[in-house]
């Protein structure tokens, strides 16, 4: 989002870590800190993390749940739970990249592509969201029947996929069919519910061959795609978007699931 939020009069500034603009929580997202471990079951285990007020910025102190969950119908179930002692912005997502063809060093641009999503939201030179929602109809960002995730990359501005997407859902916290994807090389098919309002499609555009897999090959442009539950990007600077500010009292929830077959 951009590099600041303004809450009950006060404006806090943020790391401007991504050029102009703050991403991932700051220079230390949640994602580089120690969380506290505990493992509940045979299949599930659950973290925990408290950040202390205005940690990269944020107000409040925020204790953050996060459980992950095995089922035995092929799903990984991601839950999220947070309390905090000041109004603060939290839209907490998952990062993960797959490609389903279990070749890592082929691209994803093969694998088809269905969304549940009949609009989205635009975004500027800078890959933030302008406020405004779009229909996908008549454009390449119409997923809504299985695309090819390549067929119509090169019509995108920039250098591919990295726009969210508005779900169709039945009521505010309904868990939602967002996306199906497979690859036709392997038969392997993901499914993503989700409780949250959206979704962003990143297809990795940004890889460039520094990060290695264990057998020393190198993640380039394409290997992987994202699919990020989420609320909106910038919601806390757009207000006809869906609230992402938690008050003190209230807790945060949200879950979403990751499921595997084949077909």
């Amino acid at each position: 989002m951009q590099g600041g939020v303004t809450l009950n009069g006060t404006t806090y500034e943020l790391a401007r870590n991504d050029g102009n603009n703050h991403l991932h929580g700051g220079e230390v997202g949640f994602d580089e800190v120690l969380w506290e471990a505990s493992v509940t079951s045979d299949s599930t285990l659950k973290l925990n993390y408290i950040s202390e007020d205005m940690e990269e910025g944020y107000p409040g102190l925020l204790d953050v749940t996060v459980t992950y969950s095995l089922s035995h119908d092929n799903a990984l179930e991601i839950h999220y739970e947070a309390t905090t002692t000041k109004a603060t912005p939290i839209n907490l997502t998952n990062h993960s990249y797959f490609n389903l063809t279990g070749k890592p060093d082929s691209t994803i641009l093969n694998h088809r592509l269905k969304l549940n999503a009949s609009d989205y939201t635009p975004v500027n030179e800078e890959l933030i969201p302008t406020g405004e929602i779009a229909s996908v109809q008549e454009t390449p960002f119409d997923f809504t029947e299985f695309h090819s995730i390549g067929e119509r990359i090169g019509q995108i501005d920039g250098e591919g996929y990295d726009h969210n997407y508005v779900l169709n859902k039945s009521s505010e916290d309904a868990m939602t069919l967002a996306a199906s994807v497979y690859s036709p090389v392997s038969g392997r098919q993901m499914k993503v519910y989700t409780t949250e309002p959206g979704v962003q499609f990143y297809t990795g555009n940004f890889l460039d061959g520094s990060f290695e897999n264990p057998e020393g090959i190198p993640y380039r442009q394409y290997s992987g795609f994202c699919l990020e539950t989420q609320h909106f990007p910038n919601s806390p600077n757009e207000p006809d978007f869906p609230s992402t500010i938690l008050e003190p009292g209230e807790t945060y929830h949200t879950t979403t699931i990751y499921q595997f077959s084949t077909r």
